[in-house]
């Protein structure tokens, strides 16, 4: 059989023909693999959209609380509609609807007087105003047999007055000169703002919330007009007045061996752009032993530089939750970072509909470490027996918990809310089970978190500050306050006394106004 050749030229439209088709399949698996990977893409904007979705409406129509109780399906479900009512209680139902019906006469209720019903309502130590209301007409032989007493509960706005110093003088004899009596220390010397009305102005606008406009308002309603810019000024030089009282708290507090941290947002009106805020922060330092905190202000700066010259001389715990400025203490020496619970099981909590399975056995595991810390609490052990009991209950479960994650987390969207939740927990988890070492280390940062609430509520209210100077003047008001409030302290009564008492107080003496040393004067 004789070989057939080709001609040239059908074999070179064969190899352009092939090689127009390869160019064309590799076209078509480029466009494919771009839509593949858009596909992918777009299924994780979807995926986020759905997470936010449900958050939103967890937000609005979910429970409130951080708490989670797993249903228990050996539990009774609360049946309103009867139908798991007891035979028993159908066999009473039908014997008293077959009984003849007795009607008794209700039993006089015995009419307590009025005056002792309202005694326990208010309280006893409330100065009592009597008002005697007589009759019209009383015929002369009438008898007083008795009296009914109506209890009002009345209030009497906070009162303005002029406390005057008036300091004779007296000639002394033979021309020798003249004597006087010393005027007390003023705390503003160059204003007519006693000590009581700035403890007033600063705990109005501090811990009751009221911005400076608003006092002003309520003191004219009492007939006394005063100016803003006047009023500011008293404020700026009363916390002018309290910084070295701050500065020793912060001493005080950094001294220690374990505190939390935390930071909250202050707005800030900004030079640059009038009318305009930017956002800064307090970040505030708790120690739970000292039962004492502060609050400190760094230009509004949330950087990681602000928390090492913060902490750059103290040794020991470190409590915070997964901000990234603290990483660095993981390598520091003389320093230990502790972890957050509270901060992980919100994560978990916002993943119950997302991934039901799993979000529930976290919140199980995370619930059995706070029951452990609530009986241990309930049973007021000490530190070393604490530390037991968390060695050997709490450590097992953790050590569980943390071979769970590291299997659950490579099979989950990264966008995903259990997704997010199982891979914050997986990058902290070296400091979360810190807490055990150590009876004094609380489970969560949730105290450090509980001191910026008040923070929060006053700038819904004063909204922001002017300027730098006046957000510093800011942290030293709530930090003293906010020790005041762990101390269950009068803050004006405190306010009051310190302002009478700290322009004459020595640097060495200045502690004992610190008000877990206070003592207020007889």
């Amino acid at each position: 059989m004789e070989n057939t050749v080709l001609p040239a030229s059908y074999i070179a439209s064969l190899e352009q023909r092939l090689s127009a088709l390869t160019a064309e399949r590799d076209s078509l698996r480029s466009t494919a693999e771009r839509l593949s990977s858009e596909r992918d893409a777009l299924q994780d904007v979807v995926e986020k959209m759905r997470d936010e979705l449900r958050q939103l409406r967890r937000l609005l129509f979910g429970r409130k609380s951080e708490r989670f109780i797993p249903s228990d399906p050996s539990q009774l479900k609360l049946d309103f509609e009867g139908v798991a009512e007891l035979k028993q209680e159908r066999e009473y139902a039908a014997l008293q609807a077959s009984a003849p019906t007795v009607r008794k006469e209700p039993a006089p209720r015995a009419e307590k007087p009025t005056e002792d019903r309202q005694r326990r309502i208010f309280s006893e130590h409330l100065e009592r105003r009597n008002e005697i209301i007589e009759p019209d007409e009383i015929p002369v032989e009438s008898k007083r047999i008795g009296e009914e007493v109506t209890e009002l509960l009345e209030y009497k706005p906070g009162e303005l007055y002029i406390r005057r110093l008036i300091r004779p003088k007296y000639a002394l004899p033979d021309g020798e000169g003249v004597v006087i009596g010393d005027l007390p220390s003023l705390p503003l010397p160059r204003t007519n703002a006693g000590p009581s009305l700035l403890a007033q102005l600063l705990v109005g606008k501090y811990r009751d919330h009221l911005p400076l406009h608003r006092q002003i308002g309520i003191f004219a309603r009492g007939g006394v007009h005063l100016k803003a810019s006047t009023v500011s000024d008293w404020v700026q030089g009363a916390a002018e007045l309290l910084e070295p009282l701050y500065m020793c708290l912060r001493r005080r507090v950094l001294g220690c061996d374990y505190i939390q941290i935390d930071e909250s947002i202050i707005p800030v009106l900004d030079k640059d752009k009038p009318g305009a805020a930017r956002k800064g922060y307090h970040w505030v330092v708790r120690s739970p032993e000292l039962n004492s905190l502060f609050f400190h202000y760094d230009k509004g700066s949330r950087a990681q530089y602000v928390a090492v010259e913060l902490l750059k001389d103290f040794r020991g715990a470190v409590q915070s939750d997964g901000y990234g400025a603290y990483d660095i203490y993981e390598n520091k020496q003389g320093v230990l970072l502790l972890g957050c619970w509270a901060h992980i099981r919100r994560k978990f909590e916002h993943a119950l509909t997302d991934d039901p399975r799993r979000a529930e056995y976290a919140l199980q595991v995370i619930g059995k470490l706070y029951a452990i810390e609530r009986r241990v609490k309930e049973q007021g052990l000490l530190p070393n027996e604490v530390k037991l009991i968390r060695e050997k209950e709490a450590y097992p479960l953790i050590k569980e918990f943390e071979k769970w994650i590291e299997h659950e987390r490579t099979s989950t969207a990264p966008q995903s809310s259990i997704g997010k939740a199982l891979r914050y927990a997986y990058a902290l988890y070296p400091r979360m089970a810190r807490y055990v070492t150590d009876g004094r280390y609380r489970i969560d940062n949730n105290l450090a978190e509980n001191a910026v609430r008040p923070l929060a509520l006053g700038r819904k209210n004063y909204l922001f500050c002017r300027n730098h100077e006046a957000a510093y003047h800011t942290a030293v008001v709530y930090s003293l306050l906010g020790t005041c409030r762990l101390w269950g302290i009068d803050p004006v009564r405190w306010l009051t006394d310190v302002f009478s008492r700290i322009q004459d107080c020595s640097v060495k003496r200045l502690e004992e106004l610190l008000p877990h040393k206070w003592k207020p004067r007889a």
